[in-house]
């Protein structure tokens, strides 16, 4: 093996692309196990919750936190193509138009790895004192709530505007069988 800078930047090239492969391995192994990997992530925000109570600090990072995930929210909640400002055709508004599904802007991976990357970030500031800033707590809750019912207003009335659900429970879905059924109860008339 070579001794020179080259030859250590080359192994340590290598072994950051190794690690890397393994971790992308583990990541696109969990993407089917959507109700586990939330559940993980649930357990990582506890973590963090139950580290800024017993520390009694580090508000700032948890204020970050929501507003950091808030803006994750408004990204999973908006379709990917804005209907305000896009050209082409828009989202179906009546029965007769042609249906396009609902893509997120954000999609539910994505979010959920964002998620646990911000949580994980933050918990590892609260072992630095110097992020640990003085600040009033209350007020900062008071902001971020009031954030909060003011962004969800807006997107509540953006998706009533152009009609759109960005959830897909409640959706009229296509079943095989029903058509089939209803096909062999209605002969076609010559």
């Amino acid at each position: 093996m070579e001794t020179g800078p080259t030859g250590y930047a080359s192994a340590v090239s290598r072994w950051t692309f190794k690690i890397s492969r393994r971790y992308q391995h583990v990541l696109d192994k969990t993407v089917p196990h959507i109700v586990s990997r939330w559940i993980g992530c649930l357990a990582l925000m506890a973590i963090y919750a139950i580290r800024v109570y017993l520390v009694q600090g580090f508000y700032i990072i948890t204020y970050g936190l929501g507003i950091y995930l808030l803006n994750l929210l408004m990204g999973f909640l908006s379709p990917q193509v804005d209907p305000e400002t896009q050209d082409g055709p828009f989202l179906p508004t009546r029965q007769s138009d042609e249906f396009r599904p609902f893509v997120r802007r954000l999609p539910e991976f994505k979010f959920w790895y964002s998620i646990m990357k911000a949580f994980t970030i933050g918990f590892v500031m609260t072992f630095f004192n110097v992020f640990d800033v003085p600040v009033f707590w209350p007020i900062l809750l008071f902001y971020w709530f009031t954030l909060f019912i003011l962004t969800m207003k807006r997107q509540t009335l953006h998706m009533i505007k152009y009609k759109y659900v960005p959830f897909s429970f409640g959706k009229q879905r296509y079943d095989e069988k029903k058509a089939s059924s209803k096909e062999s109860t209605n002969p076609p008339r010559d």
